[in-house]
């Protein structure tokens, strides 16, 4: 027979990995704004899986850009300006943003839809880039204004609301 605590030990050290695994694959995140109307809403749940494939299409979360914001977004509420003075501008990567993926690498650049995109110097969208649009253009802050979403901005693609 063995010894109870060695199976627990087992046990724990396997749950401990299986959290792990999971944690570093998929993502649980809150949708706040209404830059996706009507696919998701303010306070939905969504699951995303971490992956850097993406296809057209795809509803994605990706990093803000850099810089720092000079405003918020159309859907996060007043423009920074307008907040007190020691309320400091979101720091380069702690914001995410959940947006649509209209164009990702090879695709033609939409420079028609996306001023931010009419002098990129690319035919095509670069390798690693994406071009994002929110459902809801009147309340997004997306590709139209910061252009591409860079290398290593996107962190994966939702899979299902909760």
């Amino acid at each position: 027979m063995r010894h109870p605590v060695l199976l627990f030990a087992t046990g724990g050290l396997a749950g401990g990995l299986a959290t792990l695994w999971i944690r570093r694959r998929y993502l649980l995140t809150t949708v706040s704004g209404r830059s996706m109307e009507p696919a998701l809403h303010d306070a939905d749940r969504v699951l995303v899986r971490r992956t850097r494939r993406i296809r057209p299409g795809q509803i994605v979360v990706v990093i803000a850009p850099d810089p720092p914001l000079v405003h918020l977004p159309p859907d996060e509420g007043p423009a920074v300006d307008a907040l007190p003075a020691v309320e400091p501008l979101p720091q380069p990567g702690e914001r995410l943003l959940i947006k649509r993926a209209v164009a990702v690498p090879g695709d033609p650049v939409p420079r028609e839809r996306f001023p931010a995109l009419r002098d990129a110097p690319h035919a095509v969208v670069p390798p690693e880039s994406l071009v994002v649009l929110g459902d809801n253009p009147d309340a997004s802050w997306d590709s139209r204004e910061f252009g591409f979403v860079r290398p290593g901005e996107c962190v994966g693609v939702v899979v299902r609301k909760l």
